[in-house]
């Protein structure tokens, strides 16, 4: 299976000459998503910018300021000899885990600093974006091609922390009993939901993995084979009315439902019900960036561990997908779901007709069932940015789909997104799978 290239870009993005690459498409690229991660900001007051509530959480400053060392350090400062950052010490706060390139502040007390302010954050973006447009002006052309593949992760980087941003002002904005908006949306009455059928997938050898054109993550190849019993998917996610019914039958109490570290890991923490649940006045509300909302029993649940999912699953008679059956299932659809252009960053019911797999792209992230590990042949890039994704592989769970929080033109069936078992933060969510019957 082929990777498709770029969705949903502006045309000009996607011209290129004869040897299939365009410095004005990689430009354009590259400043309308640095545009869109302020964009993103819009609402905040500057006190929002500046607070971390857990050790997953990042400031939203530090993300705007993360973003932009990132191309300060792997393109500017490799090409010009002139280039001076508006403050050494950024390269100390601003690197997040890339050992070979130096020191790193301690992550869980990012939100201790007040300095560099927001302002002065701003302005470090203005410097470096400014330094950026002169790299595209002014280098030769063969250097940028060289250099447009650093480039191009820098660019989905940039995406991958614009997601993290809503997802993390998201858990501030939740702390704080005034409950504020982070922005007001027209909430429309959700469909409701049919019946969940099983769309059956055949046996077979298939090709994973990416290969061809378009940008993608090291960890995302190589294509290999990989034969697969017949199996059957959800044909669309699991909703909140569902959970409510493993909820209401003792799902947290039946350990027999649990992994050991999952039952572990909820007692520990006292988990009765997804993340931002709480239920007043014998009805379950849950907050959201547009504020404390009932729950809707049509809409996708969503900030649920992959232990509630795998537990969830398991109370159903079912289990969760294959990372390798995921995206065999998802070549049968398009890319195209509710994502972060749609400005709603929550997962929306969607009215379906029996017999096609839906939103199988947005929403939520969905977990599977397969560890984060290299596929066979992996090899990571050489030097500081070999550390990007290869590094991880060790207890952590793939999720595939994207999210409600997630830029369309970001996302391919290929995209491996991973995190740890316990982890809810995130727009995390459940479709459920089977074996042959």
């Amino acid at each position: 299976m082929q990777d498709e290239p770029f969705t949903n870009v502006a045309e000009h993005e996607l011209s290129t000459d004869s040897n299939g690459f365009s410095v004005s498409a990689l430009e354009h690229k590259y400043f309308r998503v640095r545009k869109q991660t302020e964009q993103l900001c819009s609402s905040l007051q500057t006190e929002d910018y500046v607070i971390q509530t857990m050790e997953d959480v990042s400031p939203t400053k530090w993300h705007l300021a993360h973003t932009s060392w990132f191309f300060e350090t792997f393109i500017l400062q490799e090409v010009f000899n002139d280039y001076s950052s508006p403050d050494e010490r950024y390269a100390y706060l601003f690197n997040s885990y890339y050992v070979q390139v130096g020191e790193r502040f301690s992550r869980p007390d990012r939100g201790l600093l007040s300095r560099p302010t927001v302002a002065e954050v701003y302005e470090y973006r203005a410097h470096v974006d400014k330094a950026m447009k002169r790299f595209f002006d002014s280098v030769d052309e063969s250097l940028i091609h060289k250099l447009s593949l650093v480039i191009e992760t820098g660019i989905n980087h940039e995406q991958q922390h614009q997601e993290l941003l809503l997802t993390d002002i998201k858990h501030v904005l939740s702390v704080n009993p005034i409950v504020p908006v982070f922005k007001e949306i027209e909430k429309k009455p959700a469909p409701p939901a049919r019946d969940l059928q099983w769309i059956s997938f055949p046996e077979g050898l298939y090709h994973i993995g990416h290969a061809g054109n378009g940008f993608a993550y090291d960890n995302e190849g190589p294509m290999h084979r990989e034969f697969l019993e017949e199996f059957h998917l959800g044909h669309r996610l699991v909703t909140n009315g569902e959970y409510m019914e493993f909820m209401n039958d003792g799902g947290y109490e039946k350990i027999e439902l649990w992994l050991s570290d999952g039952s572990a890991m909820m007692e520990e923490r006292g988990w009765k019900a997804p993340l931002y649940w709480t239920n007043i006045e014998d009805q379950w509300h849950s907050f959201t960036l547009n504020g404390l909302l009932p729950i809707d029993p049509n809409e996708p649940v969503t900030h649920v561990s992959h232990y509630e999912a795998d537990a969830f699953a398991r109370w159903y008679g079912a289990r969760l997908a294959g990372e390798a059956e995921w995206e065999v299932a998802s070549a049968r659809v398009p890319i195209a779901g509710n994502f972060q252009d749609t400005g709603i960053y929550h997962p929306v019911a969607f009215e379906s007709d029996t017999g096609a797999l839906t939103q199988m792209f947005g929403d939520v992230w969905e977990w599977t069932q397969s560890p984060y590990t290299p596929y066979p042949g992996y090899a990571p890039p050489p030097g500081a940015i070999g550390e990007y994704n290869g590094k991880f592989m060790a207890n952590q769970m793939v999720l595939r789909g994207g999210s409600c929080a997630t830029p369309e033109d970001h996302i391919r069936r290929t995209y491996r997104n991973f995190f740890h078992s316990p982890a809810r933060w995130q727009f995390t969510g459940i479709r459920l799978a089977k074996n042959k019957k």
